[in-house]
């Protein structure tokens, strides 16, 4: 019975859609004292998949530990932010990984969410992996631009499955979260 409970563990870690996100980075834009970080500080420490944050007042970063199994709204991140009255300058999530096949301009579904990577080679990833997120939310307009111009597919502006996403198997309307590594 044990072999037959590792085997299927094993099985279902061997999918490639298989992730735990356990952190992440956040760094804000507009903060100008120490009370800006504590209003992001307080915002984030409300949603229920966030275990801890870690605010570097000198940066203007957020060092975010996620709940162990917990799912993470990544759209919530930037809410929680933007609740504070500030914005996202840069999210790069971590993760780890087990054999995730990824292609450039190509989507991938880990845990339910739909990712699509730009600026990226063929390659297939396990272990730890960072997560640079580049949807226009996420960074400045510039930066966006850029990632932008490596994909003619709707989604990329759109940040929601268009008639491009069709191919991979992605339902109309998807939230899709443009990502680079």
């Amino acid at each position: 019975m044990k072999q037959l409970i590792i085997a299927c563990c094993l099985l279902l870690l061997g999918t490639g859609g298989f992730a735990q996100f356990s952190k992440a980075s956040l760094q804000a834009s507009g903060l100008t004292c120490a009370l800006c970080t504590k209003a992001i500080n307080n915002s984030l420490e409300q949603l229920s998949f966030i275990k801890s944050v870690q605010p570097d007042i000198k940066s203007s970063s957020f060092l975010i530990e996620f709940k162990e199994g917990a799912a993470v709204d990544i759209d919530a991140l930037r809410k929680g932010v933007e609740d504070a009255g500030f914005s996202v300058a840069k999210l790069q999530l971590t993760g780890q990984f087990n054999a995730l096949p990824v292609e450039p301009d190509e989507h991938a579904t880990i845990n339910g969410t739909t990712f699509h990577f730009l600026s990226v080679k063929k390659q297939v990833i396990s272990g730890e992996q960072v997560f640079t997120l580049v949807d226009k939310s996420f960074l400045p307009a510039k930066e966006f631009k850029k990632y932008s111009k490596s994909s003619s597919m709707s989604c990329v502006q759109t940040g929601k499955a268009g008639d491009c996403c069709k191919k991979d198997g992605v339902s109309a309307d998807t939230r899709i979260y443009h990502v680079t590594i």
